[in-house]
């Protein structure tokens, strides 16, 4: 289902249950190799499926069930997996798996139990198109990604690394995609590969690779281009004699114009520069955001875990814990909160200062910089909702709050008081009652 044109490659359309593949033509025969790939994967749902891999296999797996291309490869894959078929919510993912021709990749598991490495990254509707660089140098395979935040380039950061790895001599490239019950788009803009050799190594100096009736070939078209540009400067002169005797006065202007920059071409330059700056600090406070909330998880798993031992351990006193650690709990849940609290703070300042460039070059940047706060932000509501969890699972069942209880009504009047008073208003009405019969009836016979 792949669609070719002329700046890129569909692997797969939006559309349900498609397989798409490209290949190289001949075998590689590089020991040691580099290839770049920069793709596109963009889907209009929340969740997108299935996903793409590349491929260095011995054979090519034109078409099969693993991410369009065949199944028991004898090779390596790179999957970019966009759909969580395990639950684990470890997706979208890069997962590396290798194969000795023989087996069958799990599907059910995301390719789990037969991962040599992965890394969870999320790749599908970024502003600028993604980027990998996979390199398999001495028996060592390493990915690479970029993102997709960034126009930068060479922008990568590390995403796994395999040792020991022994892949087939020669082998094709190649790349897939599929789609299932959800659909994304699979572009790829670019493929491309390179051969690593071993510093020191010795290489074929040029002399020895072209032959003497190209070398002859060539040494007559440069003395034939020798002499028209002999003949072009002779024109030259005659057209323009003011500038004869000065011949680095025409390029002088060049040479300034490169040298020298415009006051718009330095603010630019400013601009841009601040902007990569601020780039930069927003990585580093999210990945120490990711450092607090792993480091969270992993303590709320061990009181989780030390809760259950002890529950397991005194029936009777199954789901309660001593004053002491709830106090621990709460204290380390409160330093936790102060840390966020002052990341996002600064996360907050450096929002303003990036608004408050009001330039048109910077609107990438200030896209870029919003989605990173609008990623922390729902960090932010996860922690917050571990901790409420925590807190109320933690709580002694005697300590848990409950409405107050309603105070007793002060009794003021006995029984026998209040009878007492009852009898007296009713006496005092009735007799209200006659003393206004006796008034009408005197009014009556009066007229």
């Amino acid at each position: 289902d792949a669609i070719p044109s002329a700046d890129q490659i569909r692997i797969t359309t939006s559309l349900k249950s498609q397989r798409g593949s490209v290949w190289t033509k001949n075998k590689s025969i590089f020991e040691y190799w580099e290839v770049e790939v920069t793709f596109r994967v963009t889907g209009r749902g929340r969740i997108g499926a299935d996903g793409l891999a590349i491929w260095f296999t011995e054979e090519q797996g034109l078409e099969g069930p693993v991410f369009g291309a065949a199944d028991k490869w004898n090779g390596v894959g790179i999957f970019f997996d966009s759909f969580d078929n395990d639950g684990k919510k470890n997706n979208p993912g890069v997962i590396i798996v290798g194969n000795n021709g023989k087996l069958l990749y799990d599907h059910q598991n995301d390719g789990s139990t037969q991962a040599l490495a992965s890394c969870q990254r999320d790749f599908r509707n970024k502003p600028y198109p993604v980027r990998v660089k996979i390199t398999y140098y001495q028996k060592t395979l390493t990915v690479l990604i970029n993102n997709g935040f960034t126009p930068d380039k060479e922008d990568y950061e590390f995403c796994a690394k395999v040792e020991d790895m022994v892949l087939p001599s020669q082998g094709y490239f190649g790349i897939s995609a599929a789609t299932g019950g959800l659909a994304d788009d699979h572009d790829v803009l670019s493929f491309l590969t390179f051969q690593l050799t071993e510093p020191g190594k010795e290489v074929p100096t040029p002399d020895a690779e072209i032959p003497q009736k190209d070398k002859e070939k060539y040494q007559e078209e440069f003395e034939h281009f020798q002499q028209e540009l002999d003949k072009k400067k002779e024109e030259f002169q005659k057209e323009h004699p003011d500038v004869q005797g000065q011949p680095g006065k025409l390029f002088e202007q060049f040479f300034t114009d490169d040298l020298f920059e415009s006051v718009s071409d330095r603010e630019l330059r400013q601009i841009f520069e601040g902007q990569n700056r601020i780039h930069l600090e927003i990585k580093q406070l999210n990945r120490q955001l990711d450092m607090i909330l792993d480091e969270q998880r992993r303590y709320v798993s061990a009181v989780t875990d030390e809760i259950a031992k002890r529950g397991a351990g005194f029936p009777g006193q199954q789901g309660q814990v001593s004053q002491q650690e709830i106090e621990k709990v709460v204290k380390t849940q409160e330093e936790v909160i102060r840390q966020v609290n002052e990341i996002r703070n600064s996360m907050a300042d450096t929002l303003r200062l990036i608004s408050g460039a009001q330039h048109p070059g910077s609107a990438a940047g200030v896209y870029e910089t919003t989605q990173h706060f609008n990623d922390i932000k729902e960090h932010l509501h996860v922690v917050k909702r571990d901790i409420e969890h925590l807190v109320q699972r933690n709580m002694p069942s005697s300590e848990k709050s409950k409405c107050p209880d309603l105070p007793p009504f002060p009794s003021c009047l006995s029984t026998m008081h209040f009878f007492i008073f009852v009898a007296v208003q009713t006496v005092l009405f009735i007799g209200y009652i006659m003393y206004r019969s006796q008034q009408e009836a005197a009014a009556k016979k009066f007229f």
